[in-house]
């Protein structure tokens, strides 16, 4: 059974809203900057901190694609966007731009590891609100 994590972008977020693009983009910034701290190591330190391939489909495009890797100790990883309805603290309904990860079936334990450093380095970087796989919730924006 697949699972999922999600990265809400709440009112003290950086950003209200994200595209699938705006993911994308985070996604090949984080691969420079590991890139940037292998050479500084002088390992391939890159292609171990991100062991995939951003791939989309037709059916995805603008909505959701997949990282895909061919290590064997590495699978799949889906990443989308989507909003939701959610209440304030006064019950008003506002929409609620996230990010979601999800694990399929054919995940591995690595896949997991990754996901879950890809779900914190998303989380900081647009100061989010974090729901883990296992349901557990990090805040990484400033709180009242």
């Amino acid at each position: 059974m697949a699972i999922n994590a999600y990265i809400k972008l709440v009112p003290s977020s950086l950003k209200q809203t994200i595209t699938i693009d705006e993911v994308k983009e985070l996604f090949l910034y984080y691969q420079q900057i590991t890139g940037k701290t292998g050479e500084e190591l002088e390992w391939d330190y890159e292609n171990y901190a991100f062991p995939y391939e951003i791939k989309e489909t037709e059916e995805g495009k603008g909505k959701w694609f997949y990282l895909s890797s061919n290590h064997e100790r590495y699978n799949a990883i889906l990443v989308g966007v989507d909003k939701e309805v959610s209440r304030d603290e006064n019950g008003e309904e506002k929409e609620q731009t996230y990010i979601q990860l999800t694990l399929p079936d054919q995940s591995t334990f690595g896949d997991k590891g990754k996901a879950n450093e890809f779900c914190k380095f998303l989380g900081k970087k647009l100061q989010g609100e974090l729901h883990l796989f296992n349901g557990r919730i990090m805040y990484f924006y400033p709180r009242k």
